[in-house]
């Protein structure tokens, strides 16, 4: 099957359309950070950068450490741009730009999140690391998909569907789970449970300011909500997208987010760039 160009746009010099990249500026092991200026952070630690390139909220370092060849990309925040950033990493490697067709071996990627997130338990400390086994998707982009989740991912949508039933904007939730060779590489880093993926930060996380919301109840909602003895730990904007598009694309992923938050006590982390800094180091220490 050809690809047209109006599916997968190229620029002039071949690169792909929004990353600005070709595909031998791109490894197979890649760190994605919703912060643009957290890529370039990361890339302080590379000892050879081969490649940087930028275009829009998209950034992306690709480098050595001890090595290790690692790319660095910052997405931006939400699932719109991971929807972007995962199909044209997929199609980096996957796709003969030249001919426009599927590639007949396919590679696969490691892609790790580093982001931050808000803690919806009170025991989740402020400062520490929530590990995504599964993610509860809100945002609405596998519907886009022809997704086929796992029996054990369906076991949880059909509890969460259950379970959120009662609340008057969700009318769609996926579910999609971690690479389960990566959940055991990086499970030490802190804490693991499930993650509620939202489609804003202000009325989707149930955070009310000045703008009236129609469930208020949300945030008890997913607090409340527990699937194989695994808690609802966090919230936040981009794991659920990662994990549905990987498990499509045939891609290993994980997520692990900082807690800056904690939205039970009210809290706010007073140093949340150190505990970024932290997650971080941790890391690239196990990727390299």
């Amino acid at each position: 099957m050809t690809i047209s160009s109006a599916d997968l746009p190229l620029r002039p010099d071949g690169s792909v359309y929004h990353l600005n990249l070709l595909p031998h500026e791109i490894a197979d092991t890649i760190i994605l950070v919703g912060d643009p200026q957290r890529a370039t952070q990361i890339s302080t630690h590379f000892d050879k950068i081969e490649a940087h390139k930028v275009n829009r909220e998209f950034v992306t370092y690709t480098g050595l450490i001890n090595n290790k060849r690692l790319s660095v990309v910052g997405t931006g925040i939400g699932s719109d741009n991971i929807d972007i950033v995962m199909n044209e990493l997929d199609a980096l490697v996957n796709i003969d730009f030249k001919t426009r067709e599927i590639k007949p071996k396919l590679t696969r990627l490691k892609i790790i999140r580093i982001g931050t997130a808000g803690a919806l338990q009170k025991k989740t400390g402020l400062d520490g690391v929530v590990i995504s086994k599964l993610a509860l998707g809100f945002d609405g982009l596998l519907d886009f998909y022809a997704y086929h989740p796992s029996l054990k991912m369906r076991d949880a949508l059909e509890q969460a569907q259950k379970h959120f039933a009662p609340l008057q904007s969700i009318r769609h939730i996926y579910a999609a789970e971690a690479d389960e060779n990566l959940l055991a590489e990086f499970s030490a880093l802190g804490e693991v449970g499930m993650t509620c993926t939202c489609i804003g930060f202000y009325g989707p996380q149930s955070r009310a300011v000045r703008a009236p919301l129609v469930n208020a109840n949300f945030l008890n909602c997913a607090r409340e909500f527990y699937f194989d003895d695994f808690a609802t730990l966090n919230f936040e904007m981009e794991t659920a997208a990662i994990y549905g598009l990987g498990k499509l694309l045939g891609h290993q992923c994980i997520s692990l987010s900082a807690i800056v938050a904690n939205r039970e006590t009210g809290e706010f982390s007073k140093n949340p760039y150190g505990t970024v800094d932290r997650l971080i180091a941790a890391v690239l220490r196990i990727i390299a």
